[in-house]
């Protein structure tokens, strides 16, 4: 199971959001390439990018910040979500070296989309989905659907999407914990590999995520805490591998 550190950029800058809102940011540091680097050499075999401008205006924002990193690591896989709802966007990031575009609110919105996307860009499409209380949430959270995750996943699963990106909106950049029992339901009953998101804060998440990863728990993203320092990514990649078997 892979430890992916996220990267958020808002306005140029790397920063933490709590339940995703805007007015309520963490700046960390104004050189994403310089934050890359730093999770790239505490051993981090994937980044997770978030342009949070770009989810809320729904293009790209922050585009030139992911590009730099691709081109930086060009054998890192990287993941980008927020404001990709065209071809020619997830065309130009792959373009740039990225290797997944997570595709959120135009998965919930348009799901014909994602099927087309996968059949355009074969392997590198993945659906986020954010939801509260198993309902899924759209356009940056600020609007929560009368969908269910769990069966949503299921229409994605005959698409070729890669993988699900599950984030409780409740827990994210709250620190409270990793919502283990529906990231595992999720990959058990969804049909699709799942990173959890959201609330991972020590490790003893990353512990109990592993004793559920072979449910279909691909890797667990963290943010604010190995910016505040109650998970360090080193320690948790090392503890996943001997958990898991060094499976990603």
């Amino acid at each position: 199971m892979l430890v992916i550190p996220a990267i958020d950029l808002k306005d140029g800058q790397c920063v933490r959001l709590k339940q995703g809102r805007m007015d309520d940011a963490t700046a960390y540091g104004d050189d994403p390439v310089a934050m890359a680097a730093r999770w790239v050499k505490a051993g981090a075999r994937r980044l997770h990018l978030v342009d949070l401008n770009g989810a809320f205006e729904g293009k790209p924002v922050n585009g030139e910040a992911v590009t730099a990193i691709a081109r930086a690591y060009p054998d890192l896989p990287i993941q980008i979500g927020g404001g990709i709802r065209s071809a020619e966007t997830i065309e130009h990031y792959l373009a740039a070296g990225v290797s997944y575009v997570i595709i959120g609110t135009k998965a919930v919105k348009e799901p014909d989309f994602v099927g087309e996307m996968c059949r355009a860009f074969p392997g590198h499409v993945i659906v986020g989905l954010d939801a509260r209380d198993g309902y899924v949430a759209t356009d940056g959270w600020a609007e929560v659907s009368t969908l269910k995750a769990t069966e949503l996943a299921k229409r994605f699963a005959d698409d070729g999407v890669s993988s699900i990106v599950y984030t409780d909106i409740a827990r994210d950049g709250m620190m409270q914990g990793v919502n283990v029992e529906a990231t595992a339901a999720l990959a058990r009953d969804g049909g699709l590999p799942v990173i959890a998101s959201g609330g991972v804060t020590n490790l003893l998440d990353i512990k109990a995520l592993c004793e559920v990863a072979d449910s279909g728990i691909l890797g667990a993203i963290t943010g604010r805490a190995i910016y505040e320092g109650s998970l360090d990514v080193t320690q948790a990649q090392q503890l996943s591998d001997q958990l898991t078997g060094g499976q990603a």
